[in-house]
């Protein structure tokens, strides 16, 4: 019994500092044409910054569109650093990594 706690309290320092990695870690996304997004390895969006001429009425669709597509790609980018750092955690089983 007196193992599995130890193991425990191993595994959550491991989290503790997995955590901290993946905050301290950023990821700029400039993919698309006057949309640049900051999100951290957490997934916390840290900054969003657009291009006032997309923010005109008929750029209303394009717009939309792409933001979309930044977001979607910068929580994909974010994801995959959090999992390529949780693979590399020693004793950090976790199924389907």
């Amino acid at each position: 019994m007196l193992d599995k706690m130890k193991q425990l309290m191993e595994m959550k320092k491991q989290a503790d500092q997995l955590k901290r990695q993946l905050d301290a870690e950023s990821v700029e996304v400039n993919e698309t044409r006057g949309i640049k997004i900051v999100i951290n390895g957490s997934q916390y969006f840290q900054s969003v910054e657009i291009d006032p001429t997309l923010l005109q009425p008929e750029n209303k669709a394009r717009f939309e569109s792409d933001l979309l597509r930044s977001l979607n790609t910068s929580i994909k980018k974010s994801q995959n650093i959090a999992a390529q750092k949780m693979k590399s955690m020693v004793g950090l089983n976790i199924p389907g990594l």
